[in-house]
């Protein structure tokens, strides 16, 4: 197991800096690439090409559907809850960012996935599904820690989040959920609510979040992922995939 991922990162590593040096595109899409690369080299290599990383184009429509109206639901539950106990509003906002969504959102939820519950996440669940959600969730919040107006608070949220997402994979044991989850999950925090993700502020939103009130309920400067109600949805919607995804269902 050691020797997969240790190739997975050095091809990654190799692979981002390599284009990184030749600057041949935008930062979150070269991470993609890099994500890409090392899953295919390190599959041919260690796998001889044998590995389902759980992408068949066959159930994309149907599960990244299902991903994304999990996201819009779960932080829609946590915004109405910020909104009735505290004095945050939304108010009209300048617009949607599509060129920001197609540069920053778009690729950022294929990245972390593919990094996060892909073949790193699929070759530690073979030995312990309980290990590889509670290890891949803890490198997930850790690599957050740099952000922007990070909290401990906002980093155990990014930790259930992590949860929430190899739950959404388990649920079908493919890729398309989770990713789908992951891209409504930030859209709708920071280009509809207008909320921060996880620190970064996106420069549109339909909907402008005039912060006011305790940061420990609203998530202060680090966003909707930093507020304690946020904690309270993220628990019982790890509740409902738990039920629903460690039941190895399939379909």
């Amino acid at each position: 197991m050691i020797t997969p991922l240790a190739l997975f990162v050095c091809f990654y590593l190799a692979t981002f800096w390599i284009l990184l040096w030749s600057r041949l595109g935008h930062f979150q899409w070269l991470a993609v690439a890099s994500a890409s690369t090392a899953t295919l080299l390190t599959i041919l290599l260690w796998n001889h090409g044998q590995w389902d990383l759980g992408l068949s184009p066959r159930f994309a429509g149907r599960e990244l559907a299902v991903g994304a109206a999990c996201g819009v639901v779960l932080i829609g539950c946590a915004d109405v809850l910020i909104v009735s106990f505290t004095p945050l509003r939304h108010v009209r906002g300048n617009g949607f960012p599509v060129l920001e969504s197609l540069a920053v959102y778009v690729p950022a939820a294929l990245h972390e996935e593919l990094v996060f519950r892909g073949y790193p996440y699929q070759l530690l669940r073979r030995v312990n599904r309980i290990f590889a959600i509670a290890m891949s969730s803890l490198v997930f919040a850790a690599l957050h820690s740099g952000n922007e107006d990070v909290t401990l608070l906002g980093l155990v949220n990014v930790g259930l989040g992590g949860v929430i997402l190899a739950l959404a994979y388990e649920r079908y044991r493919r890729l398309w959920m989770p990713i789908g989850l992951h891209f409504a999950w930030n859209m709708m925090s920071g280009p509809v609510l207008g909320y921060d993700v996880s620190g970064f502020t996106s420069r549109q939103s339909l909907l402008l979040a005039i912060v006011k009130g305790p940061p420990l309920l609203t998530g202060g400067d680090f966003g909707i992922e930093g507020s304690i109600l946020m904690t309270v949805t993220e628990i019982a919607a790890a509740a409902v995939l738990w039920r629903r995804g460690m039941l190895n269902v399939q379909c």
